[in-house]
């Protein structure tokens, strides 16, 4: 068997087992999951992101140590620093299930991967934004209950962090930032009944039945601690987003609804 066709890092055959959507007993359903990088070294897609902080902090191939990165006018890069890593990428060829991938730019997923090795607490609070994003309320509620009941724990981070939480691969921008940009409004006003002192019958009718069929109580939350006032890594609050896209957010906007201290 040609070295290419095994993991450079397991050793085993560049395929991962899938189930057999047949149903049918044929034995174990193999497809292929190749990550070939520049330096032509070859691996599991896994196995290359459980080595993130090694691949993040040297910035090289985890076997044979070439430089991995390059900038957009397409220098090679040794090593730099991820905070400044924006016009920067590793460019990999991905065989899988779904076909061939060339110019897959992995950094990223490299890049938060690490983070999370090195800040485990911030896990919960990426999968919000996610669900910000995509407008999965039903997820966000599950998710700060959950954490709620396991306050016990001593949980990293409290459902009020938690919704405040910025992201520091994404801009410094919260969950709110991202509802807005993504045009999410059930997200929008879920996130402002929870976390800002806007009053209650600003909200429409139909939202404060669903709270109160959800069961969702509104916390007493101070000026200081109005999400509203949260400004990303620009100095943007999501009212500026709001602005900036215009149309969906008209109403909103108009009414002062997004504007940080308003009641």
């Amino acid at each position: 068997m040609a070295s290419a066709s095994l993991c450079m890092i397991c050793e085993d055959p560049l395929v991962v087992e899938v189930e057999d959507e047949a149903g049918e007993d044929s034995g174990p359903q193999t497809v292929p999951d190749d990550l070939e990088l520049a330096c032509a070294c070859h691996f599991h897609w896994q196995c290359l992101l459980d080595q993130s902080s090694d691949v993040a902090h040297s910035l090289k191939c985890p076997s044979c140590q070439s430089p991995l990165v390059e900038n957009s006018a397409g220098s090679s890069m040794a090593q730099s620093s991820l905070s400044s890593m924006s016009d920067m990428f590793i460019l990999t060829r991905y065989t899988n299930e779904g076909g061939i991938q060339e110019g897959l730019d992995i950094l990223p997923a490299i890049t938060e991967e690490a983070y999370l090795e090195a800040n485990s607490q911030a896990r919960p609070a990426r999968a919000f934004h996610v669900m910000c994003s995509e407008g999965d309320v039903d997820g966000i509620v599950d998710l700060l209950r959950d954490i709620d009941q396991n306050s016990g724990d001593e949980p990293a981070l409290s459902p009020a962090h938690l919704i405040r939480y910025q992201d520091p691969l994404a801009n410094m921008k919260s969950g709110l930032h991202l509802a807005i940009e993504n045009g999410r409004e059930e997200v929008v006003w879920l996130l402002l009944w929870i976390a800002s002192p806007l009053r209650t019958d600003a909200f429409p009718a139909p939202l404060r039945e669903i709270a109160q069929a959800m069961g969702l109580p509104r916390p007493d939350t101070p000026s200081s601690d109005d999400i509203r006032a949260i400004e990303d890594g620009q100095g943007r609050t999501a009212e500026a987003i709001a602005a900036e896209q215009e149309g969906p957010w008209v109403a909103l906007l108009q009414t002062n609804v997004l504007h940080p201290g308003s009641s």
